[in-house]
């Protein structure tokens, strides 16, 4: 009996060393994980940096655009103002002309 346990424990030390020899390339590629998972965080954070820089410059794209389109805005106003007022003037000038005329 103990013959049979000694021949399983000395072939229990040897799948276990014959185990520990197939960890080697394991641990290799657990090792290239990590530097790709490293180098990929650091890839991450530029991208995030990049978005972050994009986003501020829209915001500010459309700060401007929205300045632009009240200044535009305050033009047409003034614009429709003059207009009306030589319109005015013309319908004065007019009337003038016809009451000089009818006299």
């Amino acid at each position: 009996m103990t013959k049979i346990l000694k021949v399983g424990v000395a072939a229990a030390v040897i799948a276990l060393g014959a185990g520990c020899t197939d960890l080697k390339p394991l641990q290799a590629e657990v090792d290239s994980l990590k530097s790709q998972v490293s180098r990929l965080s650091g890839d991450l954070a530029s991208v995030k940096s990049t978005a972050d820089d994009a986003s501020r410059a829209a915001a500010s794209a459309q700060q401007a655009a929205t300045s632009a389109q009240n200044t535009a805005n305050q033009a047409l106003s003034a614009a429709q103002a003059a207009q009306q007022c030589c319109n005015e003037n013309r319908e004065r000038m007019d009337r003038m002309f016809e009451k000089s005329m009818s006299k």
